[in-house]
């Protein structure tokens, strides 16, 4: 543990000095520059430097041995850990089969479904762009004024929708319920009523179809969960920046964190990404029942959750650390009584420190923990169960469990864990 431990040391301080000219570089090219050197293949992203073995440690195996033992008991094939203390890495593991029938093992690069949690990622986006002033969170967003002032949504049923503002879609108080179904889930009878192809309907159509409609309670009046507001926010983001979502995040957000795997999903098996998991459902198919691509800003991201957990540290406000955010943007995002009666983007927390962002689809389930002690931690499936939502309290009861066991946390920081990366560092053998 020392030999690594010195080691990474001295690298983290070497990639710390490179990063700093690397990141002044940047700042001064255009985006597409960004993007091409962001990308290179001389890059390798952060899961692909780190394996199982290196979180084969003792102090952890009471964290191991209840994931097992919740995988057992609801037959979940494959589950991916990450955990962060102080905003380092100090263990990520898989645990079972990302692909059953082929016998392949789960290892921290692999990719999951993150359903919802993808929300946090939007959320995170649209306050940094507040933060540039690029709009306000109390912005109107329809209406001849608003930010979607494109012509295919001025046609609208009810006045309200010009009182919607970006706040009311981050907090779901827009002024839609799901009492009548999800809309992003209606791809059907959408394509029906407005007399199109079912391939045609994507959130423009389904928004101007929804906007047809009356709001189902005035915005700001009350909280109702929503996916079609944040899949709204994603046009947002797409109308400001003139850039399209997925484009816009990694350039402005995922990269320049070092995060380069993080992407939306796709539908179908057939459009499976490398290194991403099989899923497994129970009663329905993980595959086609839920519109990936349509449910994006709202659902559709994939991720490893390492990456997912280096993002989730970033957004944090971390003694000794850089922030994505300002601090006063994260108490924005995470004091009900400053977002105005639900988190911006977390599904919840307690008023004492502790957030928390759930997902849930056909076949995954992903939490996202933020606890005051200093820990973050994520846990994702790829299999249905029968808790279906329920299955995250579960989740978070046993792995909190598992963690107040750990007297001795390590001292190595695995976000800049370099030994894979051989190409990059020619006399990195020397160090081992």
């Amino acid at each position: 543990m020392k030999n690594l431990h010195t080691a990474g040391l001295f690298l983290k301080a070497f990639m710390l000095i490179v990063f700093y000219f690397w990141d002044v570089g940047m700042s001064s090219s255009d985006n597409a520059m960004t993007s091409q050197i962001l990308r290179s293949e001389q890059i390798q992203p952060i899961p692909y430097r780190i394996t199982n073995q290196l979180s084969d440690l003792e102090d952890f195996e009471h964290l191991e041995a209840s994931i097992k033992r919740m995988m057992n008991r609801y037959n979940i094939k494959g589950a991916s850990l990450a955990v962060a203390k102080d905003g380092q890495l100090v263990y990520a593991k898989g645990i079972g089969y990302a692909d059953a029938e082929a016998g392949e093992q789960v290892e921290p690069r692999h990719l999951f479904r993150v359903a919802s949690v993808s929300k946090l990622i939007t959320a995170a986006t649209i306050m940094k762009m507040t933060e540039s002033g690029l709009f306000d969170i109390d912005d109107k967003v329809f209406g001849k004024e608003g930010i979607l002032n494109d012509s295919i949504y001025l046609d609208y049923a009810d006045p309200r929708i010009e009182k919607i503002t970006v706040r009311h879609l981050l907090n779901h108080s827009a002024g839609w319920n799901n009492r009548f179904g999800d809309p992003l889930a209606m791809h059907h009878l959408i394509a029906r009523r407005m007399d199109i192809d079912r391939s045609e309907v994507n959130v423009p159509v389904i928004l101007s179809y929804v906007l047809k409609n009356r709001l189902h309670y005035e915005p700001g009046s009350r909280t109702s969960y929503s996916n079609l507001g944040y899949a709204i926010l994603g046009e947002v983001i797409e109308a400001v920046s003139g850039m399209d979502y997925e484009s816009y995040i990694n350039q402005t957000i995922l990269y320049p964190l070092g995060i380069h795997e993080m992407r939306v999903g796709r539908s179908l098996l057939e459009g499976r990404f490398e290194n991403e998991v099989k899923y497994y459902g129970t009663s329905f198919s993980a595959y086609g029942g839920n519109d990936i691509e349509t449910l994006g800003a709202a659902g559709g991201w994939i991720a490893s959750p390492v990456e997912l957990l280096k993002l989730a540290v970033a957004i944090d406000t971390i003694p000794g650390m850089s922030s994505l955010l300002k601090p006063e943007t994260v108490e924005l995002m995470t004091d009900l009584r400053l977002s105005e009666g639900h988190p911006l983007g977390w599904a919840g927390t307690d008023g004492r420190g502790n957030w928390w962002r759930t997902g849930t689809l056909t076949g995954t389930s992903a939490l996202v923990m933020r606890q005051n002690d200093g820990l973050t931690w994520v846990v994702v499936f790829n299999s249905s169960t029968s808790r279906g939502i329920s299955l995250p309290r579960e989740i978070n009861i046993e792995v909190q469990t598992a963690l107040n066991k750990i007297e001795n946390w390590p001292d190595h920081d695995l976000f800049y864990h370099f030994e894979t990366m051989p190409y990059l560092y020619p006399d990195i053998a020397e160090l081992r």
